[in-house]
């Protein structure tokens, strides 16, 4: 797999960028589709939800990601018992 063509866009206040059309056409990337970002310490990844490895999935389940679900009381109440 080869990079096909290398754009410049502006990321927005919000942290938003628009995917340029050429690289939309790429399969994965239509509207309404899901996507994963894989943050490296150097760069980030987009890719189609179906061509993330399985093995990647712990990693999109991080501890940060799963705090902001578990960290609360109304989960410490329902695991006291066990």
């Amino acid at each position: 797999m080869g990079l096909i063509e290398m754009r410049t866009v502006t990321i927005t206040e919000k942290g938003q960028v628009a995917i340029p059309k050429d690289a939309r056409k790429i399969k994965g990337f239509k509207a309404g589709s899901k996507i994963a970002i894989l943050a490296f310490d150097d760069h980030l990844e987009l890719r189609p939800m179906a061509q993330v490895s399985e093995k990647l999935f712990s990693a999109m389940a991080s501890e940060k990601a799963l705090a902001k679900t578990w960290n609360r009381k109304e989960e410490d109440e329902a695991w006291k018992h066990l």
